[in-house]
């Protein structure tokens, strides 16, 4: 299953539904979508992640960077409903500690 996305903005926040499987071809495109927001003055982001099944690296580096810039401009990610093997990946990588988990 290839990677959906749904954005919408809710008050001052980015809410991102993430489902699917997301691989390089998917995160480049989320990357400049993440970064028009911020350009557009928004810094807080929750990325809705129950139904994403599998995240690769460069979706993670994707995150990281997101996190990093909305950091710089006074906001935060938030990743909400990991489960599965896309939670054990932010445990292993110890990401876990770098964002705000929900969930």
């Amino acid at each position: 299953m290839e990677m959906e996305q749904q954005i919408r903005v809710s008050g001052n926040r980015v809410i991102v539904s993430l489902s699917g499987r997301m691989y390089v071809e998917d995160a480049a495109g989320l990357r400049e979508k993440l970064l028009e927001y911020i350009s557009g003055g928004y810094s807080i982001f929750v990325m809705e992640m129950a139904d994403l099944e599998y995240i690769d690296s460069s979706g993670l580096g994707v995150l990281v960077a997101i996190n990093k810039r909305a950091i710089q401009a006074g906001g935060s990610v938030t990743l909400a409903g990991m489960r599965g093997v896309v939670k054990e990946l932010f445990e292993l990588t110890r990401l876990d500690r770098v964002f705000e988990i929900q969930g």
